[in-house]
């Protein structure tokens, strides 16, 4: 199964319709809340490839972007073959 991680801050509706996309296509995910450990941020921004707006997900260890990146990756049919090949592998 894919490793999905996601950083999060708990006011962010983007936040929100991510975890609900991922949540759609049964994806278990490792949340880092940066309201709980805002010491995280630093971390996501060097994993991130210095984007410093949340979400950031990563599946196995690649940067996917944001919601907007990730909504794009559902619509296109993407985010399932990839968290399936992940799935496979």
């Amino acid at each position: 199964m894919a490793n999905v991680e996601i950083y999060t801050k708990d006011y962010c509706p983007y936040c929100h319709l991510a975890k609900s996309i991922l949540r759609q296509h049964g994806a278990d995910y490792n949340e880092h809340s940066l309201t709980e450990y805002p010491e995280l941020f630093r971390d996501m921004v060097a994993r991130a490839d210095g984007r410093m707006t949340v979400p950031q997900i990563f599946i196995d260890g690649v940067p996917i972007g944001g919601a907007d990146q990730l909504s794009t990756m559902e619509e296109q049919g993407k985010l399932k073959e990839l968290l399936q090949r992940k799935q496979a592998a």
